[in-house]
């Protein structure tokens, strides 16, 4: 009994890795991910996948918030119980260098809390206008919690107006757990309202939005899981 009960457990096993190999090779977002390894490695060699804070692809209403490579999309798998609720912009240099800047106007609030963290209230979405949406942005501290956040908006900071451009921050890598860092960059994420002037928890996706057409990336970039996610009239 004892040595089919341990068969039968190397047979499960066996089945497991292979699926889990099988799961992240052949993901669809496989191809982006080794761009970004490629990326992680070397941006200097990879100029033209980089994403440029402050500009503009065609008619999109948001500017790009930061500088980098957009290794990781909305709707992306983190693993078979996490979808990716965002988009993560990588610079590709170390904490506190690389400038976050607002992708669009709106009511700036950081929570007494938040070390590395904004969200700003926009009243009316662009896109989707009569809905009021909220821009969320993160990882602006490094591995301890030191802030990176702009000193125009202190922990406690309480609906302040910004404009599109208005300086937020630098990327980081805060985690929340100083042992186990993040990779530098910024995670921003378009977070649904709860219909009483609040924001929806954005940890779930089901929450969110889709930024790439605030954006003008292909839509949660499944046109091409294996393009480099640029602007569409650049690709």
């Amino acid at each position: 009994m004892s040595r089919r009960f341990l068969m039968l457990s190397i047979v499960i096993v066996v089945v497991v890795v292979a699926g889990l190999t099988a799961y992240y090779t052949y993901s669809p977002n496989a191809g982006r991910l080794d761009k970004f390894r490629q990326w992680m490695r070397d941006p200097a060699s990879h100029s033209d996948w980089k994403l440029v804070a402050g500009s503009r692809c065609g008619s999109a209403p948001f500017l790009f918030p930061t500088d980098g490579f957009a290794g990781f999309l909305w709707g992306d798998s983190f693993g078979l119980r996490h979808t990716h609720q965002g988009i993560d912009i990588f610079a590709g240099t170390d904490v506190g260098i690389t400038r976050i800047i607002a992708a669009y106007p709106g009511y700036l609030t950081r929570s007494s809390d938040w070390k590395s963290a904004v969200i700003v209230r926009v009243p009316d979405d662009p896109l989707n206008p009569g809905h009021q949406i909220w821009l969320y942005y993160t990882h602006m501290a490094d591995q301890f919690g030191n802030s990176f956040i702009s000193s125009e908006f202190p922990a406690g900071t309480f609906e302040k107006l910004i404009e599109a451009g208005t300086f937020l921050g630098y990327q980081g890598n805060y985690s929340g757990d100083p042992t186990n860092p993040v990779g530098v960059h910024l995670h921003f994420s378009i977070v649904e309202d709860e219909g009483n002037g609040q924001f929806k928890n954005e940890l779930d996706i089901d929450n969110t939005l889709d930024p790439s057409p605030y954006l003008g990336l292909p839509l949660n970039g499944y046109e091409n899981r294996n393009a480099v996610p640029l602007c569409e009239n650049d690709n």
